[in-house]
């Protein structure tokens, strides 16, 4: 016959289940979130995961404070070396995504002003050489 601490333990690890469950929902979107936003700023996303971290309470964009899951993954700019991001996520909803300070490449326009010192050098080697000399 069943006690009602048997019931209470089942339904303590039905409760744990759950909760590991969703979790693992949480994780997938944190995934998605993550890559799409490694795309839209043209860096790799590395190894295709997010790992959890730990729960904490963070302040939301209004400024109360609600728990969180905190994810760490890894990209790479120039795919020589690992740079770390994180992410938070409430519930399914998007925290902040914060990426390590890394090297990128701005878009050069067809149209600007901007001119190479290297191509310059190359166009113009006499004034390169007299400013060399001054």
């Amino acid at each position: 016959m069943l006690s009602l601490a048997d019931v209470f333990l089942f339904m303590l690890f039905a409760a744990g289940a759950a909760w590991l469950w969703r979790s693992h929902g949480v994780r997938e979107r944190a995934l998605q979130l993550a890559k799409q936003h490694c795309a839209r700023l043209d860096v790799e996303l590395l190894d295709g995961n997010v790992a959890f971290r730990r729960l904490a309470m963070v302040r939301d964009a209004k400024g109360t404070r609600r728990l969180a899951r905190l994810y760490d993954f890894e990209f790479t700019v120039t795919g020589e070396q690992r740079l770390t991001g994180s992410i938070q996520m409430f519930g399914q909803q998007l925290g902040r995504i914060e990426l390590q300070a890394h090297p990128f490449q701005a878009q050069a326009q067809h149209d600007s002003k901007v001119i190479q010192m290297t191509e310059w050098r190359r166009t113009h080697p006499k004034a390169d050489e007299q400013r060399r000399v001054d």
